[in-house]
């Protein structure tokens, strides 16, 4: 019998009101740690993507030219209603994305920082200006929005990502239409509440909740659409991209990775096991940076292992409101097909099990630690979106470095290393798009460029980047005519006595 918290029905969000499909279509949605039916959402379609593109389109003049200023000073207070909801948006968090309070806490802590730093960037929209070879002439370049944004927005940061990914679109003078994950729609029409009420005009930001074939694939097909920002699946992001660059559309694209942390012999082994374990199972290692694929040194191999495993084994996987909880479960029965395919993939190709490798309970798999997969088996090589990691033993930083770039992926990769020297020519020869040292692979910044190399996406998300991807950049240059000059007296040049400007 599935157990019901609320009967709560929620809506799209067009013109900056709450509203039902227009087939008044809805969907259940449940939370994944216990089945508990949460609510309905909207179950929008082609229709309802045409109308919160007509929304965003003419929202969007009045937008685009609305001074600095002001669009700061709204995202500047929709970050303080944030904080101002942080219970209720905690709630939420656990109960529909299945996150621990302590990842459910990092991103209704990461979401108002990112509106802040949003909201300076609307302040930034620099140009320059360059020498032309004709003195008479001036050039300069300014950056101007888009127009209308579309976001894809997947399911494991809810909160965190759908800020990111429509904050910084709108501080650069662009209206936004978000397409949140069908597993986590409810919180993404809160979150566009509470901007609509913090003073972000009607049709500034929309909200479509469904799923990607009936209302994701019109949206980023529609005519209206300037410019594609999606975080997701490797797969999605190919079809989206292609879709996007067909039509000559603005794209940036977060997508998959297998991400590497390599361990040197120098390094407390200890200390590793502790990076490792956060950096592979926070949120049941359904983190696009999580790291993966583990290459340890030699030297140290064996006291690691034993770390990792004592640490996986001692996991607590209690109630998601317990503190000393390290996960929950995965989002969906699918994911967890998929998870336990890997695993035994890895073990009939001849990888050693050491630790996990079985259901907790429910949707909650036991941290899992796999030694030596063959390179060919999808544990390995493909992204299991889960809590496993797998191990390989190196005899030194080249062989890590040139194993970690075996990859068709390249989002994240760390380093622990107490040798600076080392730490630092392995971020220069490691392909991805970002290389941490001293820590795990999953790290965050409002202001960083988040993106990654080959399979793993293009452009860049974060700060001034995402305003770079979302913004067109113009070339203007005027005529202003010759000035009458005087002969140069020891002051340098003269103007004319005719000139009394």
């Amino acid at each position: 019998m599935i157990k019901q918290k609320t009967n709560k029905e929620s809506g799209l969000v067009i013109e900056g009101k709450e509203v039902s499909a227009i087939s008044g279509a809805t969907f259940p949605v449940y939370a994944p740690a216990d089945g508990a039916l949460l609510g309905y959402a909207a179950r929008g379609d082609a229709m309802d993507a045409d109308a919160a593109v007509k929304s965003a389109r003419a929202a969007w003049p009045a937008w685009a030219n609305l001074a600095a200023g002001e669009r700061e000073r709204i995202l500047l207070k929709a970050a303080d209603a944030l904080e101002a909801n942080r219970e209720r948006l905690l709630e939420l968090l656990i109960d529909e994305s299945g996150s621990a309070i302590s990842k459910a806490r990092y991103e209704v802590d990461f979401s108002p920082a990112l509106l802040r730093a949003a909201a300076g960037e609307a302040r930034r929209l620099y140009g320059e200006t360059m020498p032309h070879d004709r003195p008479t002439r001036m050039s300069f370049v300014v950056r101007e929005p888009l127009g209308v944004v579309a976001c894809i927005v997947p399911f494991n940061a809810p909160l965190a990502l759908l800020t990111k990914m429509v904050a910084f679109p709108l501080a650069a003078g662009n209206t936004v239409i978000a397409k949140p994950s069908e597993e986590t729609p409810l919180i993404a029409v809160e979150f566009a509440k509470i901007l609509c009420e913090s003073g972000l005009p009607p049709g500034a930001l929309n909200v479509l909740t469904g799923f990607g074939a009936e209302v994701g694939a019109p949206l980023t097909a529609h005519d209206g659409i300037d410019g594609v920002a999606l975080t997701g699946s490797t797969r999605t992001g190919q079809i989206v991209g292609a879709q996007a660059i067909h039509k000559m559309r603005a794209l940036q694209l977060e997508l998959g990775g297998k991400n590497p942390l390599i361990i040197l012999s120098d390094y407390d082994p200890q200390e590793a096991a502790a990076q490792a374990l956060e950096g592979a199972f926070t949120h049941a290692g359904q983190i696009c940076m999580a790291n993966t694929r583990i290459f340890v040194e030699r030297g140290i191999a064996e006291e690691f292992l034993a770390a990792l495993v004592e640490k996986c084994e001692g996991a607590h996987l209690g109630d998601l409101r317990d503190e000393r909880t390290l996960y929950g479960p995965v989002i969906n029965q699918a994911a967890l097909e998929k998870v336990e395919a890997h695993v035994a993939g890895a073990i009939a190709a001849g990888a050693k099990l050491l630790t996990g490798g079985v259901l907790e309970r429910g949707l909650v798999y036991r941290p899992t630690v796999l030694l030596d997969p063959p390179a060919d088996c999808q544990a390995w090589c493909e992204e299991t979106f889960g809590p496993v990691v797998s191990v390989v033993v190196v005899k030194d930083l080249a062989e890590a470095v040139s194993r970690a770039n075996d990859s068709e992926y390249g989002l994240s990769a760390a380093i622990l290393t107490r040798d600076t020297q080392k730490a630092f020519t392995a971020a220069r020869h490691i392909r991805a798009g970002s290389v941490h040292i001293g820590a795990h692979a999953f790290q965050s910044n409002a202001l960083a460029p988040i993106g990654g190399y080959r399979m793993s996406g293009i452009g860049r998300s974060g700060g001034r980047y995402s305003v770079e991807e979302f913004t067109e950049t113009k070339w203007i240059s005027v005529e202003v005519g010759a000035l009458p000059i005087a002969a140069s007296d020891a002051r340098g040049l003269m103007l004319s006595p005719s000139f009394d400007g």
